[in-house]
């Protein structure tokens, strides 16, 4: 299988070079976002209604229903108040617990916040609740503006950690000197948040990626996945294509990045000095069906993919299925750096699909405001309630952004041209308009003055010279 040299690689063209060796070029991705879609945001949102998070809370719920989701432990019944349940819902997401949300609102006392917590708020719930909000995203006629809804990313968030959780944290240096946890979350291209996950601070990326993509519950169906450097690793490149993803991980460093192929070095004259070896198909043949049966494992859901990609990296050497893995991946991961290095197009959307991804990182961080954004839980299941909450309640302004900025555009459409175009530079992760902080006001039923549709009434439209001051 011959290796085809890509437009950005060029041979050397100063002599002092040795001879055959490569120079590699690859021009920088430009920015493709205009100027008049910056200003359309703006004016958009300008538009949009301001409200309280308890008022948008329970307007998404009015819409989903998603606090039926949050089954009694016992009975199976929904939370007989299910505004008691959404204040709990969010002390988890606003990282400011129980008794101070008893304090900050009045529908209920602590002991009626701690009861429902306990019997109602758990993983499966919060799993179940998520995937319905997912799905009601992808259902947005509007989010087909943001992507195909057949791409997605991942990345990982780190939150410090204090009191209780210090002491079952860890220290990773990248992050600085106070020890935390990362919140691994992956992202659809129409902004849908549909997995999330607490991993130590020091774990490795590259181990929950599969996870996500396997097993969330929601109507997600992605193609092509994305990560920065920390998620690429050959054994992902390998069980991704066994399971039938495309990994399009962002290449942080290329010029180390080494090719493989499967002849000798020497018959790619031009790419000789980027090629580290020879790949052994002799052990991948081996070990085939054994690789089989680790991919039908994980489609299954015998087994976790971290928990595979956890073992099989604790003994890359001795363990041949991993050493035949490795090979696998490879030659994966050399086809898709030519790939990478020939299109500028796939350079273009990981950039943009992993933005997206650090543009909703930021939406959480203003959400996990309370306890200076610090995790102070004792226990592993309160601190990923705290993830689980953080990712639900970014999920519900970004469905809730969606259906008002496709308002905001029809209204704005009734008196000027507003192109297509511009749309798809739109983002539903806006939060200027929200009030995440005060007391926790939650009305008798929670239904504002609407318009014939339902929604509230936008504010009026800035004119475009304003907008672009």
């Amino acid at each position: 299988m011959p290796l085809g040299v890509p437009h950005g690689l060029r041979p050397a063209q100063d002599p002092a070079v040795a001879a055959g060796s490569v120079v590699l070029k690859v021009a920088p991705v430009e920015k493709s976002t205009p100027p008049t879609a910056e200003v359309l945001a703006a004016r958009l949102y300008a538009m949009l209604p301001r409200i309280r998070i308890t008022d948008l809370l329970a307007e998404v719920a009015r819409w989903t229903g998603f606090p039926g989701c949050f089954t009694h432990l016992r009975t199976g019944e929904a939370a007989a108040d299910p505004r008691i349940l959404m204040a709990g819902l969010l002390a988890d997401g606003l990282n400011l617990g129980l008794t101070r949300m008893g304090e900050a609102c009045s529908i209920g006392s602590l002991g009626q916040l701690a009861w429902t917590a306990d019997w109602h708020i758990r993983e499966e719930t919060y799993a179940l609740a998520l995937c319905r909000l997912v799905n009601q995203q992808q259902r947005e006629p509007f989010a087909v503006v943001f992507g195909s809804g057949t791409s997605s990313s991942s990345d990982g968030q780190f939150f410090k950690a204090a009191g209780f959780g210090r002491d079952a944290s860890r220290l990773n240096a990248h992050y600085g000197q106070a020890p935390g946890f990362k919140v691994y979350t992956h992202l659809l291209d129409r902004f849908s948040p549909f997995y999330t996950t607490l991993i130590a601070a020091t774990a490795s990326e590259a181990l929950h990626v599969l996870d996500a993509l396997h097993y969330h519950q929601s109507e997600v169906t992605t193609r092509r996945h994305h990560t920065d450097g920390g998620g690429d690793s050959e054994h992902v490149f390998a069980l991704c294509t066994m399971l039938g993803f495309q990994f399009a991980p962002r290449i942080p460093d290329l010029k180390h990045r080494r090719l493989y192929s499967f002849g000798k070095p020497s018959d790619h004259s031009a790419l000789e000095p980027m090629i580290a070896g020879r790949i052994n198909v002799a052990l991948i043949r081996a070990h085939w069906q054994d690789i089989l049966r680790v991919a039908a494992s994980i489609r299954t859901g015998t087994v976790t993919a971290s928990l595979i990609m956890r073992q099989l990296a604790s003994y890359p050497r001795q363990n041949g299925v991993a050493a035949a893995l490795r090979e696998l991946g490879r030659l994966e991961r050399t086809l898709f750096t030519l790939d990478w290095v020939d299109d500028p197009e796939l350079r273009r959307e990981a950039g943009q699909e992993l933005n997206k991804g650090e543009t909703r990182n930021s939406l959480a961080r203003a959400v996990f405001i309370h306890r200076l954004g610090e995790i102070r839980d004792r226990t592993y299941e309160n601190q990923q309630h705290r993830a689980s909450g953080l990712n639900l309640l970014v999920t519900t302004i970004i469905l809730w952004n969606t259906r008002y900025l496709e308002r905001a555009v029809a209204v704005l459409r009734q008196t000027e041209t507003v192109p297509d175009h511009l749309l798809a530079h739109l983002s539903p992760l806006g939060w200027e308009h929200v009030n995440l902080t005060g007391d926790y006001i939650w009305g008798a039923e929670q239904r504002p003055s609407e318009t014939s549709d339902g929604l509230r009434p936008l504010r009026a439209p800035p004119d475009a010279f304003h907008a672009a001051a």
